[in-house]
């Protein structure tokens, strides 16, 4: 028996050591540029390397923080991320104990009578009722000589890994979410509160040209164009605030909390993000998981490559039962009682139409599609950094002129007012230098907006944070497979 068992370990050994035919993966290359050209030149930038884990905090504000808890908390599509990877580990176990013997313990009794009329007479004294009983471990191994289990498995371990990356992607989309429309919130609270501002200031003038207007200063034409200007307000704040609720109800789904409130806040003491410093290798999109997952699914129909021209070969296999059998059942474990087989199968293909040739060329044409999958996904992703950093700097020039606009209009209107006041302009004057100020302090606020969610699209678009070229080139290992 021990000698039977030595044989099967020995060939457990060989399997596990023997070749695997198919292609080893290689990393592909997608010839991008050394680094980004647009990363700023400017002097505000950092030079530290940002936490992808936790990228949002740069804003420093502790309502967003809490948001983003609540969010990878109760994100429905998280836990569905979750329960892909509880999925796809249980496949790769499964691929992994196909490399190792299954043992099974079978037994049965049976209890039969036999013909006494038959063509061969029952002698006498032989029972007609008879009994057998048997016990066995058995057990059927492939030898994986070819590596097929193995590649198997290779390609098993590769979209379990995908999946770890797939909720990292899945993760990084929900936090950029969550941000654009937390920002977009503050925005809109902002727009909310110079809409009263401006529109308490109308009512003032309404008020000064209906006293105009009984003083015999000012005409009915004055009162009636103040009062369009001052309905017209109302309803844009009314709107306003609709669009404000929605994307609270928005953060609520995101967050999986129905109930959310989310306090009210100032766009403007939100700091700017730190700026991207120039030099940023382009390699560092390796990190982006959603590369990564890509990259895991090359590496897996790699994998299927090598599958399929294993079942060209040979199929080996051994078999192995040990037991016992007896017609009592209290004697079945002793020695003269034993039985036991030891055998070993060999199934090669001959000749089967180009059936498994077909195969093989079919997982080589997958291959070749997830390839170009995974280059055209890297292409992206370089692409959309690039977008980010021209919008990141344009966005900063944008904000600056609508800030000159915004205290110039500002300006205009004092003037305008003290003219009416002084009876040097009309009052059409006034009002229009009212809206073109409402208009430009909307439009600043919505530049600011608009940096802001501009930065959290670079976040993105970077995996969450950059490296310095420094930094990357010590933690390049990091990203390789």
């Amino acid at each position: 028996m021990m000698k039977r068992l030595n044989l099967i370990h020995v060939a457990v050994a060989l399997a596990l050591t023997g070749c695997m035919v198919g292609p080893d993966y290689q990393r592909p290359d997608t010839k991008l540029p050394g680094s980004f050209s647009d990363a700023s030149e400017s002097k505000d930038v950092s030079e530290a390397t940002l936490n992808a884990d936790r990228w949002w905090e740069t804003f420093q504000d502790p309502v967003l923080n809490d948001i983003m808890q609540k969010a990878f908390a109760g994100n429905l599509d998280i836990a569905k991320a979750v329960a892909r990877i509880e999925e796809a580990d249980a496949a790769m176990r499964e691929a992994g104990a196909a490399l190792f013997p299954q043992v099974d313990l079978t037994g049965n009794g049976l209890r039969q009578k036999v013909t006494e009329t038959g063509a061969f007479p029952i002698f006498s004294g032989v029972p007609v009722i008879r009994e057998t009983y048997n016990l066995q471990l058995g057990t059927s191994f492939e030898l994986d000589f070819w590596g097929r289990l193995r590649r198997a498995r290779e390609s098993a371990r590769a979209q379990a890994l995908g999946t770890y990356f797939a909720k990292d992607t899945v993760s990084l989309s929900l936090s950029g979410l969550v941000a654009s429309n937390y920002l977009l919130l503050r925005s809109l609270e902002a727009q909310i509160a110079i809409s009263r501002d401006s529109l308490h200031s109308r009512g003032e003038s309404l008020a000064l040209t209906k006293r105009r207007l009984d003083g015999g200063v000012a005409s009915i034409l004055d009162v009636h164009q103040a009062e369009v200007a001052n309905s017209n307000l109302v309803a844009q704040i009314a709107d306003l605030v609709r669009q404000r609720e929605i994307v609270q109800h928005q953060l609520a789904v995101l967050t999986g909390d129905l109930e959310l409130k989310v306090p009210e806040g100032d766009i403007h003491q939100l700091p700017l993000p730190p700026v991207p410093p120039s030099g940023l290798p382009s390699a560092l999109l390796a990190a982006r998981p959603d590369i990564r997952q890509a990259e895991q699914d090359l590496i897996s129909q790699n994998a299927q490559i090598g599958v399929a021209k294993a079942a060209m070969f040979p199929t080996i296999s051994l078999t192995a039962n040990y037991g016992g059998e007896s017609a009592d059942l209290n004697r079945i474990l002793e020695s003269p009682s034993r039985i036991w087989s030891l055998g070993l199968g060999l199934n090669l293909p001959i000749f089967n139409a180009g059936r498994l040739s077909a195969r093989v060329d079919q997982a080589t044409a997958k291959q070749k599609q997830v390839l170009a999958t995974y280059q055209s996904s890297v292409q992206t992703a370089f692409k959309e950094v690039k977008d980010a950093l021209v919008t990141v700097r344009q966005s900063r020039e944008r904000e600056d002129a609508l800030n000159t606009s915004q205290d110039s209009a500002k300006k205009a209107l004092q003037i305008s007012e003290n003219r009416y006041k002084s009876g040097y302009s009309a009052y059409l004057d006034v009002l229009d230098s009212q809206r073109v100020y409402n208009d430009a302090a909307l439009a600043f606020i919505q530049s600011r907006q608009a940096r802001l969610t501009a930065t959290v699209d670079l976040f993105k678009a970077l995996g969450g944070g950059w490296k310095t070229a420094e930094a990357y080139n010590n933690a390049s290992n990091e990203v390789k497979p």
